[in-house]
């Protein structure tokens, strides 16, 4: 496969991260009577990221609040990482691009994420920040905008303002935008496992397809190290 330029790779994040990109159907259905293949359904990661647990293998799953595709993830990634609690860390990171157009609506997005992160709320308000920012076209880029939508959804506004403006949840943002690079994404959502093996929904042939992949690389994953 021929290295794609530093340009034209900006220009596929910014179409996927703006409007997702369609999976080819032929490689749907190879997804499905196939077993996953590395360069066809994922790939290796040019350089492998360290992992935070240990006990369990660690999937990170790159998304954006304005994301259809990301958003059409959500409910099948929940439950797949309640099947795979045992075994498996789930850790999200909202993408940040550096240097793209929509860069500050991202980390806008990413502190409201990284809020409701340190307020425990992500698992109660993930589907609705979707849904207000993706299907409503909610402005939740600002402290105001972001502290009303939390208000409406039962939150404390001072516990919220408190998190928001906190230097944990900067430094998170801060550190989103570092992954998004060093994990070489180039299409929401995207799924990495044990810091090595990316997949996406062009790759594993359809968002639908995803967890049947993250299934077969945990296994893959569990069976190294044995």
């Amino acid at each position: 496969m021929k290295p794609v330029s530093k340009a034209l790779l900006r220009s596929t994040v910014l179409l996927a991260v703006a409007a997702g990109i369609a999976a080819s159907p032929v490689q749907a259905g190879a997804a499905t009577h196939r077993q996953p293949a590395e360069g066809v359904q994922y790939v290796k990661l040019d350089h492998p990221q360290p992992v935070r647990e240990a006990a369990r293998t660690e999937a990170v799953e790159f998304f954006w609040y304005d994301c259809g595709h990301s958003q059409q993830l959500e409910q099948p990634l929940q439950a797949w990482a309640e099947k795979h609690r045992a075994d498996v860390a789930l850790r999200r990171v909202p993408a940040i691009w550096p240097g793209s157009p929509e860069e500050g609506v991202q980390r806008g997005h990413a502190r409201l994420y990284y809020t409701l992160e340190r307020l425990g709320l992500v698992e109660r308000l993930q589907t609705s920040a979707f849904r207000s920012v993706h299907n409503d076209k909610a402005d939740l880029t600002t402290e105001a905008t972001a502290t009303e939508w939390a208000v409406r959804h039962g939150v404390d506004a001072q516990q919220f303002g408190q998190a928001y403006r906190s230097d944990a949840v900067r430094q998170s943002v801060d550190d989103a935008a570092a992954q998004f690079v060093r994990y070489g994404v180039n299409e929401l959502p995207t799924v990495v496992v044990q810091g090595e093996y990316r997949t996406s929904p062009t790759k594993a042939g359809g968002v639908d397809a995803m967890p049947e992949v993250l299934d077969y690389l945990v296994q893959q994953e569990q069976l190294r190290k044995r």
